[in-house]
Order: structure tokens, then C-alpha cells, then sequence
């Protein structure tokens, strides 16, 4: 198995980067926002970070190619690098500390481009989450001082904990019965929403989480992440990976209930 011990050493010098930057500008009373075609925020904060990170690269992996939420796809090749510079810009901009950079490599193979290096860093909380293919995934500050991650054991609906963003979403696509019907049946719910509930469920500290409508670079880091903690994360459609246009992350145990569930329209 390829080692991707510099990769991921790469990943963490681009967080630490990221992380001065968005920090410097958290809270800024003339933090500059603008609203993109798609209706949603991008602050100055979003489009620096993700210039940090692709000149970082540019200097360090000059043949990669980078695709990003705010500066789109650059270059080609077999190794892909995916960036979402703020991940939960309109808690940013609102002073909300419940953000974060994803940065993630991806590799081509015979299923197309999958993960096989990620981090989750979430500076305002003074947490971060990683994980490279075989090698684990681990929370700490640095890669000398972290934790392993594992998912939970919890193997009843009943018993779970179950956490997603927001219910417009499931309205729009349908799946809003089969969402609130989950949340009666499961133990606790919560709207933590963005990239956290995933980080909890590597953790264990919850045990299922989806959303309908997200972007490569939305999932890309957390996909990894959660597999390499042993869990399971795939579209609503039950395809492995990060590439369906939505995701539903579980301790594995239940991941089949789940979807049952978010599908039940069909």
C-alpha cells in the first residue's frame, strides 16, 4: 500500500497556513462578504485561505492538480488535490465558531478518484481531525500529538444518536418523512450541521449523520476520515465515497438502517 506519510505532513503545513488566515480575519468587523450565483456567502477570508493553499501547492506538488470551492479546477493528472477554504461561511461570517478548512488529496484508480489523504481543521474550536488510506485517522494538534479514532459501537436506531444540517433540504428532495420518521425513532437528535457531525461520528460521540445536497469538496476530507475511523460514508444512494452529491456517514452497524430510512419514499 502506498505511504502517504508526506502527503498528509503536506496537508497539515496547508491547515496551519489556512488556519492564521481565517483567524486573522474571524470576527473582523470589515470582513468584506459577497454573495455568489448560487445565492450563498463567500467572505474574503474563503477566497485568501484557498489562494494560500494553492500557492502552497503550487510550490510543493507543481504537477497535482487542485480543485476548489471558490477558484474551480486546475490541471489534471492522477492526483488531485480538494479544497474547501471555509467549510460553514455563513457561521463564519455570522462569529459562529463552528468552521472549518477541508483539505483532502484524491487518487485516481479503478472507481474514479477516491480520497486517500484528509484534514479537518476547525481553529476556532482549537480542534483538528485526519486521516490517510491505512494509516488510521487521529484528532489532536499535530501529528505528534493526537488520538486515534474510532466509530461507536451502538448497533440499535433506538439507541443512536443522530445528527444533520437542516430540514429544507430533505423538503426539497422528498425525503422529509423518511428524515423526521428517523429522528422518532433514534435515542437523540441534533442539528449540529456542516463538518462536524462527521468528526463526531469518527469520534463515536455520534453514531449516524447525512445531508441531501453537497459538493465534492464539501466531503471529500470528511469521507476519508470516517472510514479510516471505521465507519461507513456514502450517498443516500449507498454508493461508497464522497462523489453522490449528498452523504450519510454511520458507525457502519447501521448504515443500512439509515438509508432505509432517508429512502423510504421509493
Amino acid at each position: 500500500m502506498p505511504d502517504y506519510h508526506d502527503d498528509l505532513r503536506l496537508a497539515h503545513v496547508l491547515a496551519d497556513a489556512a488556519d492564521a488566515a481565517t483567524m486573522d480575519r474571524f470576527k473582523a468587523l470589515d470582513l468584506k462578504v459577497e454573495t455568489k450565483p448560487d445565492m450563498t456567502p463567500v467572505s474574503e477570508a474563503d477566497k485568501a485561505a484557498e489562494e494560500l493553499i494553492r500557492g502552497h501547492l503550487h510550490r510543493a506538488r507543481p504537477r497535482d492538480a487542485i480543485l476548489g470551492e471558490e477558484y474551480g479546477v486546475e490541471g489534471s493528472g492522477p492526483r488531485r488535490w480538494v479544497i474547501d477554504p471555509i467549510d460553514g461561511t455563513k457561521n463564519y461570517v455570522r462569529g459562529v465558531p463552528v468552521w472549518a478548512t477541508l483539505i483532502a488529496l484524491m487518487e485516481a484508480g479503478e472507481e474514479g478518484f477516491r480520497p486517500v489523504v484528509g484534514v479537518v481543521s476547525a481553529p476556532a474550536l482549537n480542534r483538528r481531525w485526519w486521516a490517510a488510506k491505512g494509516a488510521g485517522a487521529f484528532t489532536g494538534r499535530s501529528l505528534t500529538s493526537a488520538t486515534r479514532m474510532h466509530v461507536s459501537k451502538v448497533g440499535r436506531i433506538a439507541d443512536a444518536s443522530f445528527a444533520f444540517s437542516s430540514l429544507a433540504g430533505w423538503e426539497a428532495q422528498s425525503r422529509l418523512d423518511g428524515l423526521l420518521d428517523l429522528t422518532r425513532a433514534c435515542w437523540r437528535t441534533r442539528g449540529y450541521g456542516d463538518f462536524w457531525p462527521y468528526m463526531m461520528v469518527a469520534e463515536g460521540s455520534v453514531d449516524i449523520c447525512a445531508e441531501p445536497e453537497l459538493s465534492l469538496w464539501d466531503m471529500a476530507a470528511p469521507a476519508i476520515v470516517v472510514q479510516e475511523a471505521g465507519g461507513r460514508y456514502t450517498s443516500l444512494d449507498g454508493v461508497d465515497g464522497p462523489g453522490g452529491g449528498n452523504a450519510a456517514a454511520s458507525n457502519g452497524l447501521l448504515h443500512d438502517e439509515l438509508l432505509g430510512y432517508l429512502n423510504q419514499r421509493y
